[in-house]
């Protein structure tokens, strides 16, 4: 069913959707505004950055690679302070001006977070749009999206951010209504009534939320009737993740060399070598100063990591921000409450296809890879490659270790006869080991979940308990 949107609405569309816009602004400049390092601190508000300029200015430009916005030119600068009208100094923005002439530029990307004033201000200045870095990505997102909430999310952080900046649209004008007070009240500004309009769709939007949460809660209780392990994948946005999911799943998910590639998140049932069933889940990228409405926003796409059994933690290691980009994903997951500690999270070193032999040997070696301390059970990280295959047997016996870490094994002896225990067996527990007798009687060792012993011990009263874990 399409929606009808009031005119009023319709108008304030046009006002702040970027994207045709964006699109038409083939020629783009991307600025990274960096404070200098000795800027940052006491009176900022800003903790000096873990990773360099460079990586910096690069992962902007390849946000705006990943809308296929036509970059002409980006660059850096050192700022010893943030000037509250412009971000940037008089002479820095007169000389960014006539680079923008020079270069017929039509959109400036600017790696911050710009106020209003302060992107009103720009923009006359260089007579191009300007957007800041939560543009950008709200821009990235609303393309990606494909399923309902992440449609739904992506639009509630949009009309959050256009509300923050209604004064941009209307500094101009000192328009009024007056009238019955049926629009909201006699004298009530148009500012007013724009921003009254944009909550009431922000509050039918947080209607239609709360239903895709209840129907995604119903479908949960469903699978947890039959509840299996889930294995969530998370890491920095392009580390790979979609890749390893793939290859893990055989499945079909979107794996570019993009950031963003994948938002919406997917899960799908697979089985480990050793019969386990889990639910494997992919989630979206996350990315250093990912705006605060964007966490808020997308912690809904995020719940199968909140209550995952094992958090696989992919980094990029052939990136030479991966330090970097691995704090940055522990901040996020600590913003959003997830638990990090080392007993439930496993460190996968993806794109070991990437590295020369030297940073090879120099990472096996601080796995642990082969040697005996780098047991089925062990904390130590896996170097894998998605691409080709390697470490993907260490890292499933190492999910299957984990997951069984906290679940009871007991040895069952079932007479030939009774198929359904046996077959009640493979739907419910991890099959560790099988042998049978000349007369068919059967000896299995099994692994059982917590949640389901109760009903395991009600039904096989004779199994004896074999200890805990792998």
């Amino acid at each position: 069913m399409t929606e009808t949107l009031t005119s009023g609405e319709a108008r304030l569309q046009a006002q702040a959707a970027p994207e045709g816009e964006i699109a038409a602004a083939t020629h783009t400049l991307v600025i990274g505004p960096y404070l200098a390092r000795g800027a940052y601190g006491a009176g900022t508000g800003q903790a000096a950055p873990t990773r360099s300029v460079e990586a910096r200015l690069d992962e902007a430009t390849g946000l705006a690679a990943a809308i296929e916005l036509d970059v002409v030119e980006s660059l850096a600068i050192s700022l010893p302070r943030i000037r509250p009208s412009t971000y940037l100094g008089k002479g820095r923005v007169e000389e960014i001006a006539g680079l923008i002439r020079a270069r017929e530029i039509g959109l400036v990307v600017m790696d911050c977070a710009l106020s209003p004033v302060q992107q009103r201000n720009l923009e006359k200045a260089w007579g191009a749009k300007v957007i800041d870095r939560t543009g950008l990505i709200l821009e990235i997102f609303g393309r990606r999206a494909s399923t309902r909430e992440g449609t739904l999310q992506v639009e509630h952080a949009h009309l959050a951010y256009q509300k923050s900046r209604l004064v941009r649209s209307w500094t101009h004008l000192e328009r009024q209504r007056g009238g019955f007070g049926f629009l909201g009240g006699p004298g009530e500004t148009q500012i007013e009534a724009d921003r009254r309009m944009i909550q009431e769709r922000m509050t039918r939007i947080e209607r239609d939320l709360d239903a895709v949460v209840r129907t995604r809660g119903l479908h949960r209780q469903s699978r947890a009737r039959v509840p299996y392990p889930i294995v969530a994948l998370v890491g920095y946005t392009n580390a790979g993740k979609s890749s390893l999911f793939n290859t893990l799943t055989r499945a079909e998910v979107v794996a570019k060399d993009m950031l963003f590639a994948t938002l919406d998140p997917t899960a799908r049932a697979t089985k480990l070598p050793h019969g386990e069933t889990v639910i494997l889940s992919d989630t979206v990228g996350f990315i250093s100063d990912l705006p605060t409405p964007l966490i808020a926003a997308f912690r809904a796409t995020l719940e199968d990591a909140i209550e995952a059994d094992v958090l696989l933690h992919v980094r990029d290691v052939a990136h030479v921000d991966s330090e970097a980009q691995a704090e940055d994903v522990g901040e996020v997951l600590r913003e959003l409450g997830i638990e990090t500690s080392a007993d439930r999270i496993i460190e996968v070193w993806n794109k070991a296809d990437l590295l020369d032999d030297d940073e090879r040997t120099r990472l096996l070696n601080l796995s642990g890879q082969g040697k005996a301390r780098n047991d089925r059970d062990s904390a130590a990280p896996v170097l894998v490659s998605a691409l080709t295959g390697e470490g993907l047997a260490a890292l499933t016996s190492r999910i299957e270790a984990r997951i069984g870490r906290n679940r009871a094994s007991f040895a069952v002896t079932l007479p030939p006869e009774d198929g359904a225990a046996l077959n009640w067996l493979y739907e419910n527990a991890e099959i560790l080991d099988r042998r049978a007798e000349a007369d068919g009687t059967l000896h299995l060792a099994v692994r059982i979940a917590p949640e389901k012993e109760p009903r395991f011990l009600n039904r096989f009263a004779a199994a004896r308990r074999l200890g805990r874990g792998g």
